[in-house]
C-alpha cells in the first residue's frame, strides 16, 4: 500500500530541512566538493562525446584531465601573475586617482569643491579606504598560513574530486535513478530532464559567455592602452552571468579609469597648474568596446549559447544570489544559480498541475 500524500510530503519535507541544515552547518568545508561536482557536471558531455568516438571512460577522463592541467598551468604562468599585479597596483593607486579627480573638479568647479567640503573629504576617504581594505584583503589572503593552506587544499582536492566524479558520473546517475520512488519515477525523471536541460543551458552556456566576454574585454582594453585593462576585463566577464550588472560595473569601472587616464585632468604641482590634453578618441574606444560587447552578448552569444528557454528572470536570479549568499556565504553564491534553476522548473511544473486541477478550472473542467 502506497503512503498517503500527506505522509510523503512530511517525509520529503523533513529530508529537505535536514539537507539545508547540513549545508548551512558545513559551510565552506564542502566548497572543494561543490566545485569538484560542478566541474564534473560541466565536463560530462565532453567525456560522453569522447566515449561515443570510441574511447573508454577512463581514457576519456584522463585526456580531459590532462588538457585541463595544461590550461591551468598556462594560466598560472601567463595570466594569474599579471592579474594579481594589476589588482594590487589598482588598489595602491586608488588614492592618487581620487586626488586627481579632486584636482580636476576643483579646477573646473571651484565653487563646488571647497577645501573643507564634504564632497572633497568623501572622495579622499573613499580612496584611502580602497587602499587600506583592499591591501589588507590581498595581504591576508596571500600571506596568512591558513589562506595558503586553503588555496593548496582547493588546488589538490578539487581536481581529485572532479576526476572521480567525472569517472563515475553515469554510474551515479543510474544509482540515483534506481533509488527513486517507484510511484513517481516517471514524474521525477521528467523533472530531472527539465532541470538538466535548464542547468545545461544556463550554466554551461552562460559560463562560455562569461569566458568569451571576459577575454574580449581584457584583450580589447589592453590593446586600447587602458591601465588595469586585464583586471577590468576579468571583473566584467566574471559577473556577466548577473543580468546587466557585469556590463554596468565593468563599463563604469573602465570608463572611470579611462577618464582618469585620458581626460584633460588638471593637477596642482608646487603651485603651478599642469594641464593634460584630453584624448577623446581613447575614451571613445573604451566605450565602444563595451557597447560592442553588449551587442554581441545580447544578439549573438546569449541566443546561441544560452537560448531563450532557460526561464530564469533577472530579478529572480539576483534575489537568489542575495539570499543564498547571505545564508550560506560563498558556497551559497555557488549553488544559488543551480538551485534557482531547479526551483524555477518545479514552480513551472506546479503551475501546470494547478492549471489542470479542479482548484483552478472548477466546474468548467467537467464541461
Amino acid at each position: 500500500m502506497a503512503l498517503p500524500v500527506k505522509d510523503q510530503i512530511k517525509y520529503w519535507g523533513i529530508a529537505m530541512a535536514v539537507f539545508l541544515v547540513v549545508l548551512w552547518a558545513l559551510g565552506d568545508v564542502i566548497l572543494p566538493f561543490v566545485l569538484g561536482g560542478a566541474i564534473a557536471y560541466l565536463l560530462d558531455p565532453v567525456a560522453d562525446r569522447l566515449q561515443r568516438a570510441g574511447l573508454s571512460r577512463v581514457l576519456a577522463v584522463s585526456i580531459i584531465t590532462l588538457v585541463a592541467a595544461l590550461v591551468f598551468i598556462l594560466l598560472i604562468l601567463l595570466v594569474i601573475p599579471t592579474l594579481v599585479k594589476q589588482t594590487t597596483a589598482l588598489i595602491d593607486t586608488a588614492p592618487a586617482l581620487f586626488e586627481r579627480l579632486q584636482a580636476g573638479l576643483t579646477a573646473r568647479f571651484p565653487d563646488l569643491i571647497e577645501p573643507e567640503s564634504t564632497i572633497r573629504q568623501q572622495l579622499q576617504a573613499i580612496g584611502e579606504t580602497i587602499q587600506a581594505r583592499g591591501g589588507e584583503l590581498i595581504n591576508g589572503v596571500l600571506s596568512s598560513a591558513m589562506g595558503l593552506v586553503n588555496i593548496i587544499v582547493l588546488l589538490v582536492i578539487v581536481p581529485v574530486v572532479a576526476f572521480y566524479l567525472l569517472l563515475d558520473w553515469d554510474n551515479m546517475i543510474a544509482k540515483i535513478d534506481s533509488l527513486l520512488p517507484r510511484d513517481h519515477v516517471a514524474t521525477v525523471r521528467h523533472l530531472g530532464s527539465e532541470i538538466d536541460r535548464t542547468l545545461a543551458s544556463f550554466i554551461r552556456g552562460q559560463g562560455t559567455v562569461c569566458l568569451i566576454l571576459g577575454t574580449y574585454y581584457a584583450l580589447g582594453l589592453m590593446l586600447a592602452g587602458l591601465n588595469f585593462g586585464l583586471i577590468v576585463g576579468f571583473i566584467a566577464g566574471l559577473i556577466t552571468f548577473i543580468p546587466y550588472v557585469g556590463a554596468l560595473v565593468g563599463g563604469a569601472l573602465a570608463l572611470g579609469l579611462a577618464l582618469f587616464q585620458f581626460w584633460g585632468a588638471v593637477e596642482l604641482a608646487d603651485g603651478d597648474t599642469v594641464t593634460y590634453a584630453t584624448n577623446w578618441l581613447r575614451i571613445g574606444i573604451v566605450g565602444a568596446i563595451f557597447a560592442l560587447g553588449q551587442f554581441l552578448e545580447g544578439n549573438v552569444l546569449t541566443p546561441k549559447l544560452v537560448g531563450s528557454s532557460v526561464g530564469l528572470h533577472p530579478v529572480w536570479l539576483i534575489f537568489a544570489l542575495s539570499v543564498f549568499g547571505s545564508l550560506f556565504g560563498f558556497v551559497g553564491m555557488l549553488v544559488a544559480v543551480p538551485v534557482a534553476a531547479v526551483i524555477g522548473v518545479l514552480i513551472r511544473y506546479g503551475l501546470g498541475q494547478y492549471r489542470d486541477s479542479l482548484l483552478y478550472q472548477g466546474q468548467s473542467k467537467d464541461r
